[in-house]
Order: C-alpha cells, then sequence, then structure tokens
C-alpha cells in the first residue's frame, strides 16, 4: 500500500521509531497525533512535529493498522520457488524518504541462497544505498535482514552494506526513472 495523502494519525501506545533520515531510535509516546506520509511494505512513515519518524510494521497497531501477514511456502518447496520469494521480499522494502523498493532503486546488487546441511537456508545480500552518508543505512540493512528472515524455511540472511561500485541512477529500473524523472 502507498499513501501520498498525509493520513492523520494518533498514537494508541507508546512505539519505537527512527528518525529519518539520521536514523537514531527513538520512542513517540501514546497519545502524539501525526500524519502518515508513506504507507510502503508494511512499514510506515509519519510526520510527527516537525519530523519524520518511520514505524515498523510489526508496530502497525500503534497507528491503528494491522501489521503484516506472515509469509507461507507450499511444503517441499524448492530453491527457485523461495529464491522468488526472497525476491519478493526484497522489493517490501522501501528507503522511507523515497516511494520506490530497494530492487527498482537499483540498491541490491545481489542475492545469493545456499542450502545448509540442517535442510535450513541461508540468503547472502549485497546492496547499497543512494548515498554513503545515509543515516537510513543501518535501518535499511536491518529491514532487509528481518524481512528474509521471515520467509519459511531461511534460517539466516546475511546482508552486507557495500559502496563499489558506486550507486547510480542508471542502476534503477526503467519504470523507477520514468516516475523520478530521472532519464
Amino acid at each position: 500500500m502507498y499513501s501520498r495523502s498525509s493520513e492523520p494519525v494518533q498514537f494508541e501506545r507508546d512505539c519505537a521509531a527512527v528518525m529519518v533520515p539520521q536514523g537514531d531510535s527513538v520512542t513517540l509516546p501514546a497519545g502524539s497525533y501525526g500524519y502518515i506520509t508513506q504507507a510502503l511494505g508494511g512499514s510506515y512513515t509519519v510526520f510527527v512535529e516537525g519530523n519524520l519518524f518511520r514505524i515498523a510494521g510489526k508496530d502497525a497497531d500503534a497507528i491503528g493498522k494491522e501489521p503484516p501477514e506472515s509469509l507461507n511456502l507450499p511444503e517441499g518447496a524448492g530453491d527457485d520457488e523461495v529464491e522468488a520469494l526472497v525476491w519478493k521480499q526484497l522489493r517490501t522494502c522501501f528507503d522511507p524518504e523515497i516511494p520506490f523498493n530497494i530492487v527498482d532503486l537499483g540498491l541490491v546488487y545481489e542475492a545469493n541462497l545456499k542450502r545448509r546441511d540442517d535442510g535450513k537456508r541461508e540468503v547472502e545480500v549485497k546492496m547499497t544505498l543512494t548515498a554513503p552518508g545515509c543515516g537510513m543505512g543501518e535501518i535499511l540493512v536491518d529491514d532487509v535482514r528481518s524481512k528474509l528472515e521471515m520467509i519459511p524455511t531461511i534460517a539466516e540472511a546475511d546482508v552486507e552494506l557495500v559502496f563499489d561500485p558506486p550507486w547510480g541512477r542508471h542502476m534503477m529500473s526503467e519504470a523507477a526513472r520514468l516516475e523520478t524523472g530521472m532519464l
């Protein structure tokens, strides 16, 4: 779901949040008022008292929203099905300031699936940021890791932040470049 509007919200309980773009963790107290400025990938960007904050999907109830549904895989799903779900999950990860997923932004350089001896899987991801000094870098890495580890059979997601090669707008999907006017 994407919201271009400014839907008003009141926090129903104290809620963990991350300040955008600084990346500082804060707690927004119950009773605070704000506006949802972006609702993508199961998380929310809210404007409260002159600042932007990212609210994780698991805390959606604090602003009267439903948390994301759990993921399912068919019994005995093969690596191809799991890899497809990995890429689907990566497309639910968004920069809190930019309404495009990290795959279409060209921030994911690779995602490799490995089978472990115990039958579980690991996924290794190499990704970058649009700007190396972005305060949201570790927040995005944690978002990717937690969303990938929600996939049944994925025991561990190793997400590495790299800056070589440096990101450029040519790495964006054509749709993202068209939408942003960055052709």
